[in-house]
């Protein structure tokens, strides 16, 4: 029971050295939100970092597999039109993740939005 026991931890340890290499970054005209609440029908309220709320929605390709819940940091890329009010979620950062942006200083508006 040990020996399984130390696999599993060297397993997380892994996993988690994984997720730091390959960090999604925004690219163009992406952006990083916080999701505030979810509003039904794969369609959530999120606070963008570059200070605008928009009504995002989950693409159909990615509905069974992004799961979501307030509080989540996700990568936002925002439509043509109505650039300032709608976009599509494009993925969402796991905790290792998260630390690593906060490090590289992607994060750094975060703290101003928490205020309020």
């Amino acid at each position: 029971m040990p020996a399984a026991k130390k696999r599993e931890e060297q397993k997380k340890q892994e996993d988690i050295e994984q997720e730091i290499v390959r960090v999604k970054l925004p690219r163009g005209i992406q952006v990083l939100g916080v999701l505030e609440r979810r509003l039904g029908g794969s369609r959530c309220s999120i606070r963008c970092l570059d200070g605008k709320t928009r009504i995002c929605r989950i693409p159909g390709r990615l509905k069974r597999r992004l799961w979501v819940r307030e509080g989540d940091i996700v990568l936002i890329e925002p439509w043509e039109l109505n650039a300032d009010t709608k976009g599509d979620i494009i993925y969402k950062y796991t905790r290792a993740q998260i630390s690593h942006l906060k490090k590289k200083g992607l994060l750094s508006k975060l703290d101003e939005f928490e205020q309020f």
